[in-house]
């Protein structure tokens, strides 16, 4: 006879199972392949508000909301169809006796060997309750209790997301598909800090945010409770506006923050006032980045920080643009002194009275790859903050010196001129300018009497120190010093008989008052004949710059001035052209 099988439980073994089911605390039910309550525990009923016996042949995914959550209605399907063994997911429902929200972590599994499938529900509103408020303290600044930095990226990172822009509105009401921000930081609150301490400090940050959440919730155009108000870390906050109406908005609230700040607070018996300055940006949200969208903004915070601060600005594309630009050529600038990316031009310098050609002005050009040749205005500047105008200005009184010194082996016949090299300050300051000079003047065997340097007026005037040793020592050497762009700076020519100096030019500023030959000006003739003649009784040489027509240089010549350069007598050229413009060898 075959061997008997396993013997199932006995109906006394299924009682106490169907007991145990029936009186176990955590919330229970069977349910059939097609998603229906076969039967459910007191415990699923309590929770639920019904009795345990209505709950048959109802639906599962309806007591407890599966289909509301699109990622647990598929993995709900896939259960009941054995494609998967599990699922567990949280739902939020409403408590049965005061409607309060509920949170229940949801679980299906089949039954081993058997038909049916086994829902669990547990209340877990406890456990969610206290991860919200570890959440809530995580997100929140401790001293303001405004929303963090972490909490203002997410919220923003969801606006933009958001695939509803466009269309339909963050709160699901017809949206504009534009966003806004207002980043702001305090002017002055450093020296609060500074002065009476941290613990002021920080309750003058909680008086500044309640009056922002201030400025945001009575915009007429928020939704709902206003915009979202948080504090970035320090001194600084952000004012979110989500489906923004236009500038005007965004401009109405900054200038509502800008006048809510600067009323004085009354913090720990002490009167305070502090003021904002205040980046404002507003555009599509379409195609817009965090990063993008926060970079205009802290940039445009700078910009009205720089521009005086306790005010807004507004962000400006070209603006940004030119700042971009200089940004790129700033880190690119030492890099490209080596790449050979650097050129001169050559601009002559014409005696008035013969109207030969004495001298040319070495005028530095930069070849860019991306933005083409670029004159000296657009770099000078940034080589000067930067330092690199000692590499670069060491390459150009090398390369004029070099090129001056072929003009005279190469023409022979013809008078040589010197050359004009314009040197920064800190060229002087940062590194060794006498040296420089002497090496290279050694190095291309150019004289000494044909090299003039010229400096600007606020750079020579005032000279104490190593400035005015390296003037001196550069003057012994018979290098010419000429003041550059005179007349804009101190103009103190009593001074200028104290310096080493051989020649003025005069600023264009100057020149350009001659431009009205019909109508000229009797008052710039007589400052600028005053000059020149204070200049010749101080043994120096006159040059006017900027010289545009024949009327002007007929002008200047007969005031006195010496030398003249501008578009009138040449526009700056190559190299290879400077010898057409010398004058013959006299006979």
């Amino acid at each position: 006879m075959p061997a008997a099988g396993p013997a199932g439980p006995s109906a006394a073994e299924l009682r106490d199972v169907q007991a145990a089911f029936n009186a176990a605390q955590l919330p229970m039910a069977l349910v059939d392949a097609d998603g229906l309550v076969v039967s459910a525990n007191d415990g699923l009923g309590a929770l639920l508000g019904a009795d345990a016996a209505e709950l048959r042949r109802r639906s599962a995914a309806d007591l407890v909301d599966l289909a509301g959550d699109a990622r647990a209605w598929r993995a709900y399907r896939e259960v009941l169809r054995g494609r998967r063994s599990r699922l567990r997911c949280t739902r939020r429902l409403k408590h049965p006796g005061d409607g309060r929200p509920l949170w229940a972590e949801v679980t299906l599994a089949s039954v081993p060997r058997g038909r049916h499938l086994l829902l669990s529900v547990a209340d877990v509103s406890d456990r969610r309750e206290l991860q919200d408020r570890l959440r809530h303290l995580q997100m929140h600044d401790p001293v303001t209790r405004l929303p963090n930095r972490t909490l203002f990226f997410e919220r923003l990172t969801t606006a933009l997301e958001n695939s509803s822009y466009g269309s339909f509105g963050a709160h699901g009401d017809g949206g504009t598909g534009r966003i806004g921000l207002c980043h702001l930081d305090l002017d002055g609150f450093k020296a609060v800090n500074d002065t009476l301490g941290h613990p002021v400090g920080d309750r003058l940050l909680a008086a500044v945010a309640t009056r922002l959440t201030e400025c945001a919730g009575s915009d007429p155009h928020a939704h709902g409770g206003g915009h979202l108000v948080a504090r970035l870390g320090g001194d600084e906050f952000a004012i979110l506006v989500e489906d923004s109406t236009g500038t005007e908005q965004l401009t109405a609230l900054a200038g509502a923050v800008l006048d809510a700040v600067q009323r004085p607070f009354d913090v720990a018996g002490q009167r305070l006032s502090v003021s904002a300055s205040i980046g404002v940006v507003e555009r599509l949200a379409a195609g817009t980045t965090v990063n993008g969208l926060m970079q205009a903004a802290e940039t445009t915070q700078y910009w009205a920080k720089a521009d005086g601060k306790a005010r807004w600005t507004l962000f400006d594309p070209e603006r940004n643009a030119h700042r971009m630009t200089r940004q790129a050529l700033s880190s690119s600038l030492r890099p490209a002194v080596e790449r050979g990316e650097f050129a001169l031009e050559y601009q002559p310098l014409v005696g008035m009275a013969d109207g030969a050609v004495h001298g040319v002005e070495a005028l530095v050009r930069w070849n860019h790859p991306r933005f083409g040749t670029l004159s000296p205005n657009r770099f000078i500047g940034i080589a000067e903050e930067d330092g690199s105008i000692v590499q670069l200005g060491r390459w150009v009184l090398r390369t004029a010196c070099r090129q001056a010194r072929r003009w005279q082996t190469d023409h022979p016949e013809a008078r040589p001129p010197f050359v004009s090299v314009n040197v920064a300050v800190r060229q002087v300051w940062d590194s060794d300018l006498v040296a420089d000079v002497a090496d290279i003047l050694e190095e291309t065997g150019l004289a000494p009497g044909l090299l003039q340097l010229e400096l600007t007026e606020s750079a020579v005037m005032g000279s104490a120190g190593r400035p005015l040793q390296a003037l001196r020592a550069l003057s012994e050497m018979d290098v010419r010093i000429a003041i550059d762009d005179f007349g804009t700076g101190y103009s103190n020519l009593a001074y200028l008989s104290r310096l080493p100096v051989s020649g003025l030019k005069l600023d264009g500023s100057f020149v350009r008052g001659f431009q009205d030959e019909a109508h000229p000006n009797p008052a710039d003739e007589v400052v600028v004949e005053a000059m020149v003649g204070l200049a010749h009784r101080l043994g120096l040489t006159v040059t006017a710059e900027c010289v545009e027509t024949a009327g002007q240089a007929e002008r200047l010549r007969r005031i006195g001035c010496d030398t003249g350069q501008g578009w009138w007598y040449s526009r700056p050229v190559p190299a290879s052209s400077v010898p057409d413009l010398l004058p013959a060898p006299c006979a």
